[in-house]
């Protein structure tokens, strides 16, 4: 395509990429509660998962957006959650994002499939929930000659409508990414914004981070670590005085986050291709800079695999606005709209920069041997007549001192190098007194690279020695009962809340302050909020009228006018619209909450007729939050219904500048969008334009043969119901009929409006399926009592609906403490769908819950191999009962036919059943008296993993085992030199026993063999340290009470029924005794350990492969 330098072009094009497709959403809702996902909450639903990925490769169609101007050509896939997935340098043919030529998704995502490479943008967590999902777009030229392409949704967890630009100019080599996200709920929401681009890293690549970046940190905060030279132990590895900007030098999965930074730059260059790519932003906006890498090890290399076919490994050099880390959550306020920008652009030729501006990178480096300075330059538009200058600033104030000066020209396809040599630096005073008083060189000089007409396009000055601060991790917050104060209460229940934790309650926090003070403001207020979040409607009201009490104790007009606010929307929700009305006037009398506290108001006005109030009520909510584009919307229809057409048009184009997706019309929403608007026309009372919205879409799906999202009909009835007329009220009841008819599948409320039409109607019309949706929504907000008794309505309603007796069991199991219940309704839901292998995994797991037979459980898989065979974690489970039952080579041959996908940070589990196997089989070989075999074995067990596993070998892998065993077989074929080696590797590894929660903790069983091998090398002493730390441990720790760690980053498993931690813990207690028990050769004490064990744990594989 020709692209003349005074436009740019943009166009939607369909193009053909190879593509491993993934399988179809579960049906079945997934209620995580305390599941982990990148140090916060890992809860799934309303989203459906994915777990499966096809293995093989298709040519797929998917719509792209392009733009292209004379430098770059880049391409977004709004199919694909609207990523960027390639940016062109077209001066130099580089990809200065990762280009990856293959869609190949792995289980990384919030909710399964995830594709590497290109930039994926995240909000409101990371990853995106949506990051696979199809988004809104739309694109356009600009006056400027400039072009857009814009993308976006109204995500459904938390409801935050996101809108991203991606634009070109046409004489400028960046990308400019303008993003809005805008909280459309009643509610204060958090987010985060990370734009995570990938890219391209071999031996020659490094990161870029500013040089004020002295220390980094982990998921939370909860380590830290000298950077760029890392000194000590990070994630596992030890490092000493090692570069971590190099992805060479990381050889285990890694992620870090700058510390602090002053300056608005961070990126990456490759040394061997001289190109790199820039990320610029406000560093008050965007902190956040980070590095994610899967290790440049075997673990790493097989998550390429997973990623790519042939475009190799990648990190991801993340840039996070309003968020220094993950997590790290910002409060958004209700209507409020966050406006942010950032930049990226390809760089070339000069090095690892030192700073860099949207127009201009810089490069500055003194030779202390040569005595010479090199400065280099980079402008991302052509620059003639440019200055590169080495100053003395100016003090106070005062004019610099220009020491050296040259003009060039510069551009993105040409860039400059200057060399200033040491006769010249010495005529600067400050060069020579630095010399003298051997301080920093340059200190205090400035590099400045300027426009012809003498506009700053970047600089930058010469630091003092920069200290390296490396600043303390963070700290757990307290449980309830040990916080000292009220405050703490309320603050440590906020900051629960506010960064999603996975285990820890703010509702704990605030109940516990409200036990020391019932009168306390912070406290019932949100403590009403929780409520009112999980639809206790009557339950909040209470909470807040005693927090508005206290305020105007002793004044009628308090500091904070929050509590009016909720109490109104607590009244609303009720149906006490007088009382709400007064309580959101005397809400917006304060600041803080008049733009949705008169949005209220011009809702309520318009339901009751007074347009003209409405009209007046709506102006002032705008005036507050003009980019609230819910208000907007209301005041067009105002408008319109007030008969000023014109005036609705004009404000109608003007919304559509603020945000170009706001024009949505049925044919391009999906069921999630359709009933966000639905809700903004129902609120406001105009039932019947929202219905014929919905009326519109369900008819131009149902030409397409879709199913019907369930909700939507019945919003529409609900929308019926509230008109006058048996017309409307027939509409209703037929519209009910159809929601209780429609194919439940990922069907999962959870908006409060969702409870609310639910709710009526099935009191209305007595819908089973309502109370079903109306279980789910409460079981995922934990108001369990409620959400079993809807279940409950619902199966005697529709007993052959086998998902409803599938939740029945969670609930039995997870909440009510019967497990001989919830197996019965367990068993129940798979015989009335023998086709859903996730409900059958299910039952199995149940089955090892309740500790029944391996035999038994075995010989029920063999009955429905079909199923097991249909996902990984059952045909694992499968493989796992047949090494544990001695099986072994029959388990080998089952590993090795299948290609495993895993889920990120539940590695592990598939090559320890691989080990397992080929451990097992060696041993035989032993007993046999083949030691050639058993070294065979043993050999490709302790070599590369076989790639089908879907994982690596990490550096620190335990296989004291496995060198143990071969240290042994050696010694029968008389190697003795090789008998030596492998035992004393099979003594290497942490002899610390610790509770096992991670892949890569250290288990027992091999400091078990630790012993074994330092009493055969002869070294009793050091055998019974670790035998006696064993027994010692698991004596010391067996009645200790668990709680899953307050950091913990990662807890990916989608098992729904709960451990007990705390039985967890006795059994991995009891098999560190009986290890080390047998280790002292007290053979009684470890026998009766291991049955004590295998009493609670038939299937514990560790006490019947370890031979006790």
């Amino acid at each position: 395509m020709e692209v003349s330098m005074n436009k740019v072009h943009v166009w939607e094009e369909k193009v053909t990429i190879p593509t491993y497709e993934a399988g179809e959403p579960d049906k079945n809702p997934v209620f995580l509660e305390k599941r982990v996902y990148q140090g916060s909450s890992g809860r799934i639903y309303p989203h459906t998962v994915i777990e499966k990925i096809s293995d093989k490769k298709v040519d797929k169609e998917y719509t792209a957006l392009f733009l292209e101007n004379d430098y770059l050509k880049v391409m977004m896939l709004p199919e694909l959650g609207g990523r960027i997935q390639r940016a062109y340098d077209k001066t130099n043919g580089y990809d200065f994002i990762y280009y990856n030529h293959v869609i190949k998704p792995a289980l990384v995502g919030l909710a399964g499939p995830w594709i590497s490479g290109g930039i994926e943008f995240n909000w409101p967590q990371h990853h995106r929930p949506s990051t696979f999902d199809p988004v809104e777009y739309t694109y356009a030229e600009n006056e400027d000659g400039s072009a857009t392409a814009w993308m976006g949704e109204i995500e459904n967890m938390f409801r935050t409508e996101g809108v991203l630009g991606v634009t070109l100019y046409p004489d400028k080599a960046y990308i400019e990414l303008s993003a809005k996200l805008y909280n459309r709920t009643k509610m204060p929401q958090t987010f985060l914004w990370w734009a995570n681009p990938a890219v391209a890293v071999n031996d020659d690549t490094i990161s870029v981070f500013p040089e004020d970046v002295t220390a980094v940190y982990d998921h939370g905060k909860r380590d830290v670590i000298s950077f760029p030279y890392a000194e000590g132990t990070y994630y596992k590895h030890k490092y000493d005085h090692v570069n971590i900007a190099q992805y060479k030098n990381i050889p285990v999965p890694t992620s870090y986050m700058a510390y602090r930074s002053d300056y608005n730059f961070i990126g990456e260059y490759d040394y061997g291709k001289k190109a790199g790519l820039l990320h610029v932003a406000d560093h008050h906006i965007a902190p956040g800079k980070k590095q994610w890498t899967w290790g440049c090890g075997e673990f790493g290399k097989a998550w390429d695999r997973a990623l790519t076919d042939e475009d190799g490994p990648y990190i991801e050099l993340m840039t996070g606005c309003f968020t220094d880390n993950q997590p790290d959550f910002t409060w958004i306020q209700p209507q409020e709209t966050k406006n942010f920008k950032q930049y990226f652009m390809p760089y070339k030729n000069i090095g690892y920069v030192k700073n860099a501006t949207i127009d201009a990178a810089v490069n500055a480096v003194y030779d202390e041997a040569a005595g010479q300075l090199t400065i280099s330059a980079y402008a991302t538009s052509a620059q003639q007549g440019a200055q590169i200058l080495l100053v003395q600033p100016g003090e106070g104030g005062g004019p610099e001192k220009v020491w050296h000066e040259k003009r060039v020209d510069l551009s993105p396809e040409h860039t400059c190098e200057v060399k200033i040599d040491r006769e010249k630096l010495q005529q600067i005073p400050a060069f020579t007194r630095a010399a003298q008083n051997n301080t920093e060189a340059l200190c205090g000089l400035q590099v400045c690279v300027r426009a012809a007409d003498g506009r700053d396009l970047v600089s930058y000055r010469f630091p003092r020695k920069i200290e390296t601060e490396v600043p303390e991790p963070a700290k757990a917050a307290p449980l309830p009962k040990d916080c000292k104060t009220t405050e703490d209460l309320f603050l440590y229940g906020l900051h629960v809340e506010q960064y999603r934790h996975a285990t820890y309650h703010a509702e704990d926090y605030y109940l516990e302050g409200l036990r020391r003070d019932p009168t306390d403001i912070r406290l019932n207020n949100a403590y009403g909020r929780c409520l009112l979040r999980n639809c206790d409607f009557a339950g909040a009201e209470k909470y807040f009228r005693k927090a508005v009490e206290k305020a105007i104790r002793s004044n009628p007009n308090p500091y904070d006018y929050e509590p009016y606010y909720n109490l109104g929307l607590a009244l609303k929700y009720q149906g006490k619209t007088k009382e709400a009305y007064d309580a959101f006037y005397k809400a917006v009398w304060g600041g803080s909450f008049q733009a949705p506290g008169f949005y209220e108001l011009a809702c309520l006005d318009v339901k009751e007729g007074r347009f003209a109030e409405a009209l007046e009520h709506v102006n002032e909510s705008i005036l507050r939050q003009y980019h609230c584009m819910k208000a907007r919307a209301l005041k067009e229809n105002l408008l319109k219904k007030l008969g000023r057409g014109e005036e609705a048009a004009d404000l109608h184009r003007e919304s559509l500048g603020i945000d170009p997706l706001y024009d949505r019309q049925p044919e391009k929403i999906n069921h999630n969008t359709l009933l966000e608007l639905m809700i903004d026309l129902y609120e406001a009372g105009d039932y019947t334009q929202g219905i014929a919205l919905a009326e519109k879409w369900v008819e131009q799906k149902s030409v397409k043969g879709e199913n019907i999202y369930p909700l939507v009909y019945y919003y529409i009835a609900y929308g019926y119901d509230n008109l006058p007329g048996a017309e409307a009220a027939g509409s209703a009841e037929h519209y009910a009929a159809l929601g209780e008819k429609a194919v439940a599948n990922g069907c999962f409320p959870h908006r409060t409006e969702d409870y609310i039409v639910l709710k009526r109607l099935a009191a209305e019309y007595d819908l089973g399926m309502a109370y079903y949706y109306l279980g789910c929504l409460l079981y995922d907000k934990r108001v369990y009592g409620e959400a079993v008794a809807d279940y409950e309505k619902a199966a005697l309603k529709y007993p052959e609906f086998p998902t409803v007796h599938r939740n029945l069991a969670l609930a039995y199991y997870n909440v009510k403490k019967q497990p001989q219940r919830a197996y019965e309704e367990l068993t129940k839901a798979f015989a009335l769908d023998e086709t859903d292998a996730r409900v059958y995994l299910e039952l199995d797991q149940l089955k090892k819950r309740l500790n029944i037979s391996m035999k038994e459980r075995l010989s029920d898989m063999d009955k429905h191999f079909v199923l097991v065979k249909s996902r990984d974690d059952l045909y694992l489970e499968y493989v796992t009962l047949m090494n544990t039952l001695g099986e072994n080579a029959k388990a080998l041959v089952l590993i090795e036919a299948r290609q495993f996908h895993q889920w990120e940070g539940g590695e592990g589990k598939v090559a320890a059943q691989y080990l397992t196997a080929l451990h097992q089989l060696a041993k035989a070989a032993v007993v046999k008296g083949d030691y050639a075999e058993a070294k065979s074995i043993l050999l490709r067990a302790v070599g590369e993993y076989p790639h089908n596993l879907g994982e690596g070998k990490l550096e620190s892998a335990q296989e004291n085992n496995l060198y143990y065993l071969l240290g042994l077989v050696q010694e029968k074929l008389g190697e003795t030199e090789d008998t030596l080696d492998c035992l004393t590797k099979a003594c290497h590894g942490e002899s610390e026993p610790v509770g096992m929660m991670y892949y890569n903790d250290q288990p027992p069983e091999m400091i078990y063999y630790q012993g074994l091998a330092y009493r055969k090398l002869g070294d009793e002493e050091q055998a019974v340290q670790r035998f006696c730390k064993l027994v010692d441990y698991g004596k010391e720790h067996i009645g200790d009470e668990i709680k899953i760690d307050y950091f913990a980053v990662s807890l990916p498993d989608l098992l729904i029924f709960e451990e007990n931690l705390n039985e967890r813990n006795r059994k991995h207690c009891l098999f560190m005794m009986s290890l080390g028990l047998r280790g002292l050769g007290q053979t009684d004490e470890a026998k009766a350990c291991a049955e004590e064990l295998l009493s609670m744990d038939n299937a514990h594989q560790g006490i019947r492969v370890h031979d006790l």
